[in-house]
């Protein structure tokens, strides 16, 4: 099967990553969208995204793709593209749990002819040593002999509606030279921005994950110079727009590194270096800086509500935001979390209002439950943890209300006007 004509393309998984690809197949191929969550197939049927990442509109421009949670379904693809998430367990370790169960339900429906597309981060050599061996032990079928493989990264960027699935150029691979220009050729059809044919399946792998360890890494050079600053009592800000005047100095701002890539990605990546006897020092330390940047930011509030003679325990503190970025929704990975658990430890009482988060999710992922609106005059301390653009539209002012006399206002986002706040990152 190498003729596009003759594709049927099944996306498993429809996520932040699966359901915009699926909509791009589903203009031009007909296209099956596969989960196993029942809920958001009946969505997806509705014409709703509560994901926010594709309009009802684009949906119905999809006239190639259904939706279904039936494994029989599947049946009828020649293509499989799988776009499950690939989290890290509580100890930072890789869980490939959802990578291997989508490649037993492949297992069980792929074909003679088959090719099945990964396109979820995992670290180099996953596709081939952990996901195609279930293939072929639950199918019986064999590798570059009975059916095929590819590997294509995704490059979403959840919330972004200027870089979209097909705006990114897209990285390609296959297991055999013909196989690896059919899949550049499958995915050039619906990318404008053009696509890049990788050598080989682990060379496309190894790219992923060094996207976002690179920006893991850049984030945690600035979060520790904010640190440093911060004790020489110099505005971090003014330091970051001066250094930018120069060409080639890399915007990066200090922050929380969460979300589903650049706070996970790199833990990818080492637990593979460690694998084959090497101790990734450097990438380790922006993780060790990065995840203890919600310790930091509260260590730093509490500072300054004992300067206002504040009594910590028991304080009322109102933190803005829970996603992991601003204008979205996605909470998966999100550090404001740490902030959270940290104020609990010093016995202060946080609210949380995010506009953007579903209560019934945040109460399921993280035992929080989002208050529907803020309390005017109630607050100790308001932390801005992330700038939502209806947080940007208050102004200062605007949270001020939510204020008692004397209170502290941390901006970790540069929302408001640094002579308005008392503390910035």
């Amino acid at each position: 099967m190498r003729d596009l004509d003759k594709v049927h393309i099944a996306i498993v998984g429809l996520g932040y990553v699966g359901l915009p690809l699926a909509v791009e197949f589903g203009k031009h191929y007909a296209t099956l969208g596969f989960d196993i969550n029942q809920a958001r197939i009946r969505e997806l049927q509705r014409g709703e995204d509560h994901t926010l990442e594709v309009s009802s509109e684009e949906l119905s421009e999809a006239t190639k793709l259904s939706y279904s949670a039936d494994i029989n379904d599947l049946r009828r693809a020649n293509v499989f593209i799988v776009t499950v998430p690939t989290p890290i367990d509580e100890h930072r370790q890789p869980d490939l749990t959802p990578l291997i169960k989508a490649s037993e339900t492949l297992g069980k429906v792929i074909k003679a002819g088959d090719v099945v597309i990964y396109e979820s981060t995992v670290y180099p050599g996953a596709t081939e040593e952990d996901c195609i061996p279930v293939i072929e032990r639950v199918s019986g079928l064999k590798y570059n002999v009975d059916f095929f493989a590819g590997y294509s990264p995704e490059r979403i960027n959840p919330g972004d509606k200027e870089h979209r699935v097909t705006t990114i150029k897209k990285v390609t691979s296959g297991s055999t030279p013909e196989v690896a220009e059919f899949v550049d050729g499958l995915y050039r059809s619906i990318i404008t921005a053009g696509t890049y044919k990788a050598s080989s399946i682990r060379v496309a792998e190894a790219a992923k994950v060094i996207e976002n360890t690179q920006r893991d890494l850049n984030i945690a050079l600035i979060n520790e110079l904010a640190v440093i600053f911060n004790k020489l009592g110099i505005d971090t800000e003014e330091v970051l727009l001066a250094a930018g005047t120069k060409w080639n100095f890399l915007p990066f701002r200090p922050g929380l590194v969460g979300g589903h890539c650049i706070g996970v990605d790199p833990y990818y990546l080492t637990h593979k270096a460690q694998s084959v006897g090497y101790h990734p020092e450097v990438i380790l330390a922006g993780r060790r800086i990065n995840d203890s940047m919600g310790q930091y930011v509260v260590s730093e509030l509490v500072k300054a509500m004992l300067k206002k003679r504040i009594h910590v325990e028991g304080a009322r503190v109102l933190v803005m935001g829970l996603t992991f970025k601003e204008n979205c929704p996605d909470i998966r990975n999100t550090k404001v979390v740490d902030i959270i658990t940290e104020l609990k430890e010093y016995g202060v009482m946080p609210d949380v209002f995010d506009p953007w988060v579903n209560a019934e999710e945040a109460l399921h992922e993280y035992g929080i439950t989002p208050i529907a609106a803020p309390v005017q005059g109630n607050y100790d301390a308001v932390i801005l943890a992330v700038g939502h653009s209806e947080f940007k539209a208050m102004g200062a002012k605007g949270v001020r209300k939510f204020c008692r006399p004397d209170s502290v206002i941390y901006d970790l986002k540069y929302v408001l006007d640094k002579n308005l706040v008392d503390i910035r990152f």
